[in-house]
């Protein structure tokens, strides 16, 4: 049988393996001209590479991005770590803060507290409030000093400002304030600098009214409220807080004491006013008074 030659088998293996040869012998000349020292082949390479290398940033874009991408992948993972790390040390800043806040208006309170210039006659017993009466209708705290520290019905209790109230009741381990807020509180007052004497009423607010006045036109809204000692309940001097007037145009206190803030509270120790028992002492009207040259001798 004659032979096919339109057969396309014959002819693939020899030009497989001319093609071959031919690449090797490129591939062995290309090895060869790299490896020349020549100043010729060095500048025939330059000339090569500027022409082939920046055509061939196409090709290289993809590996490129990829690259990028991969790096900016990592960058975004610590970015993520260490915003998650930032967050946890916020809160905790937080809380430190909320807690060093706390220290410095517990540590502010009690330095007020031992400023207070008081009489060096009064003595005075520190204590912290309990609780509150949370009630509308009775303004009252509870402190955790009673009987058993020496306390009497009827102490003035102060914070680091001004006159808070007075005890109302006390019990062997507690003790009760009731705030000038309080309907029941009625505390006399000197307003200074007039020195016009008046009453401090409460009535379950925040601004307690003045009543009883002297003279209502010698007074001015800021002028200073002290406690008079009238009664003997309160000892004179006592700061209540300065004088307002209200939409209504009447007279009211704003307190001094912090009444938001009620941590600690300072009781007055006060035995009321002494009272004069040698009649002998005291001048009446129409005597006249005595000689100082006579005193003196007689001392």
């Amino acid at each position: 049988m004659a032979k096919d030659r339109t057969n396309s088998a014959d002819y693939v293996a020899p030009l497989q393996r001319l093609l071959l040869g031919i690449a090797i012998l490129f591939l062995v000349g290309v090895f060869i001209v790299w490896r020349i020292d020549s100043p010729r082949v060095e500048k025939l390479r330059a000339q090569i590479t500027d022409r082939l290398v920046p055509n061939m940033d196409w090709a290289m874009a993809p590996v490129t991005g990829t690259v990028n991408l991969a790096r900016d992948f990592q960058s975004y993972h610590r970015l993520a770590e260490q915003n998650a790390e930032l967050r946890r040390e916020l809160r905790q800043m937080r809380a430190w803060k909320e807690a060093a806040l706390q220290l410095e208006q517990e540590n502010a309170r009690l330095l007020d507290l031992n400023n207070v210039q008081l009489d060096p006659r009064l003595t005075y017993i520190t204590g912290v409030v309990l609780a509150d009466s949370g009630s509308p209708f009775r303004q009252s705290v509870l402190l955790n000093i009673g009987a058993r520290d020496g306390i009497v019905d009827g102490w003035a209790a102060m914070d680091g400002i001004g006159l808070v109230g007075r005890i109302s009741g006390v019990a062997k381990n507690t003790s009760r304030v009731l705030l000038l807020t309080d309907a029941n509180s009625r505390v006399p007052a000197v307003i200074q600098p007039s020195g016009q004497r008046a009453i401090v009423a409460g009535d379950n607010t925040g601004r307690p009214p003045v009543d009883f006045i002297e003279s209502r036109d010698a007074v001015r809204p800021g002028d200073r409220v002290v406690s008079s000692g009238d009664g003997g309940v309160f000892p004179a001097g006592l700061l209540i807080g300065s004088l307002e007037v209200d939409r209504n145009g009447g007279l009211r206190v704003r307190l001094a004491a912090d009444y938001e803030r009620l941590e600690f509270l300072r009781v007055l120790r006060h035995n009321g006013t002494p009272t004069v028992s040698d009649e002998g002492t005291v001048i009446r009207e129409g005597q006249p008074l005595p000689d100082p040259e006579q005193v003196a001798d007689s001392e």
